[in-house]
């Protein structure tokens, strides 16, 4: 089915021609979309002190970046012209409007969305050329922005820059975005966005994790799962001629002992089920100070529906669900319900739950991981 989102291609057709192949603009992607906060309201999240923020400035060539904490009057003496530009990550953390907006890139696994970051910039600011490593959707909100972008080879930055600014961007197509346009680039495509006037984009971003940290993330998840019993022995040890050297009896012992280190397919999804739904260091949870009993949770749970967190991350594998880091294999009939919280993030009232499945909502209830939907947290 076409999905107005990606200019009427359905999500197969954008899949196969364009994610991680090429740049798409798409006119209207959400129509009448003008944004979910005004620059004063994105300027008072920065302030936040559980928000992630950062203050981009530009002068006379030089960049300068300073990151939260932020107090208001950090912005105060900002010039309203000028090539500056304030960022806020996670907003999806703090709006469910934002949660709702980031519904609409479900053709995409949550396994791979990041976040929603929203950015402010006066006329003329921006953050300068640059390139990410992951796929991005820039949805325009208020105002306008001239995107330049270019699959430019040469990535060569500019030395000192407190950002990967590209030392020489040459320009190879050029739009400007009205609010409720949009543009996906896949990574490695340099791009530069210069606010025509005051202009906010939100950039709903995809991550992909480098090899190398999931393979030492990987090790590090099997070291609390793996147990090798016995401990190194030597009686029938001889006289060495270089007490410095690590004798060859005893590299073949310890290194026949290690290869009993296996894991295999189920090994590796549940290690990403729990490396990719744990959130970032900075989020933490609130318990719901008086809790509801386990009877009166289920029974608002049944009457209004549950939601999750909007710092949530939930997935699915097998049988297996990941909530935020922590992992549980579950009966068919459980799974199939918990799937569906975790593809909606959402459970509709009037719903019958297994008691397994109760028992396991409601502990994360109490972590406060999630609640009913009429924000009844105790």
């Amino acid at each position: 089915m076409e999905n107005p989102l990606l200019g009427g291609l359905t999500p197969q057709q954008f899949l196969r021609d364009y994610w991680q192949k090429k740049p798409l603009l798409i006119r209207q992607a959400v129509p009448g979309f003008a944004g979910l906060l005004n620059p004063r309201q994105l300027i008072e999240l920065a302030c936040n002190e559980d928000a992630q923020a950062r203050l981009v400035t530009q002068q006379r060539g030089k960049f300068g970046l300073r990151g939260e904490p932020f107090e208001a009057g950090d912005f105060a003496g900002l010039p309203k012209k000028g090539q500056w530009s304030v960022l806020v990550q996670g907003v999806n953390h703090f709006l469910p409007q934002a949660a709702e907006l980031l519904k609409r890139f479900d053709f995409i696994p949550h396994a791979r969305l990041d976040d929603l970051m929203v950015s402010y910039a006066p006329k003329g600011g921006g953050v300068g050329p640059h390139f990410d490593i992951y796929d991005v959707f820039l949805l325009q909100g208020h105002g306008h922005r001239r995107w330049q972008i270019s699959t430019q080879k040469d990535q060569t930055l500019i030395k000192g820059a407190p950002l990967r600014i590209l030392k020489d961007f040459r320009v190879e197509q050029e739009w400007v975005l009205e609010p409720g346009d949009m543009l996906y680039l896949p990574p490695q495509c340099a791009h530069n966005g210069i606010a025509e006037d005051d202009c906010m984009t939100y950039s709903i971003g995809f991550r992909t994790p480098r090899y190398q940290e999931l393979a030492e993330q990987f090790l590090v998840y099997l070291q609390d799962r793996i147990e090798i019993p016995g401990t190194y022995a030597d009686p029938d040890l001889k006289l060495q001629k270089h007490p410095s050297e690590i004798g060859k009896p005893m590299l073949r012992q310890i290194a026949k002992q290690i290869r009993k280190v296996k894991w295999d397919d189920e090994d590796v999804a549940n290690f990403l089920g729990c490396y990719l739904s744990e959130p970032k260091p900075h989020i933490y949870f609130d318990a719901p100070a008086k809790p509801l009993t386990q009877a009166r949770f289920t029974s608002a749970v049944q009457k209004h529906g549950l939601a999750l967190d909007l710092k949530t991350l939930m997935q699915c594998h097998g049988r297996s669900v990941f909530i935020n880091g922590e992992a549980g294999p579950l009966p068919k009939a459980d799974y199939r319900l918990l799937r569906e919280l975790a593809d909606t993030r959402e459970l509709a009232p009037a719903r019958a739950i297994p008691p397994a499945a109760a028992a396991l909502l409601y502990e994360w209830y109490l972590a406060g991981y999630l609640a009913p939907a009429n924000g009844r947290r105790g």
